[in-house]
């Protein structure tokens, strides 16, 4: 029965893992494969020290960028409501419709934060009025604000 090897991957390889991966292959496959190709180098001691140091900077990473779309949650929403502006005909009606660039746009006029206009989910709004929409800041991250539509 064969042994299988630890290997660190130096590039993407197909349906194996991408690069700076740590995988088990068997022994064939990475010493006929794998090495001599250059796609990977067998896991020593130290070479599993790089990978756990990488991994703890990437997580550190990561973890700051949460924190500072948390922030950027807090700023939303401490400001509150965004005021848009439309031309309104009779009934409250507007012409045309607010979207997600409006809204964008009302943010960053307002909060002076740069915000992603696909991550803006909205209600379909076609009168003046208060609507509540949400504004993704990352995956883990979502801020609901409110948006006051008044005519021009």
């Amino acid at each position: 029965m064969s042994k299988r090897l630890q290997v660190l991957l130096n590039k993407n390889v197909r349906k194996l893992g991408k690069n700076g991966d740590l995988v088990e292959v068997a022994r064939g496959y990475a010493r006929n494969y794998l090495i001599p190709q250059g796609l990977a180098v067998f896991a020593t001691p130290g070479i599993l020290r790089q990978v756990e140091q990488r991994q703890e900077k990437e997580r550190q990473r990561i973890l700051a960028i949460r924190q500072e779309a948390e922030e950027r949650k807090t700023a939303l929403q401490t400001i509150g409501r965004f005021v848009i502006r439309k031309q309104a005909g009779e009934q409250e009606a507007i012409f045309g419709t607010v979207t997600s660039q409006d809204v964008a746009d009302a943010i960053q006029e307002n909060a002076k934060l740069e915000v992603d206009r696909r991550g803006i989910t909205l209600p379909d709004i076609s009168t003046t009025g208060f609507f509540q929409a949400e504004v993704k800041l990352h995956p883990e991250v979502t801020a609901t604000i409110e948006i006051q539509v008044v005519p021009l």
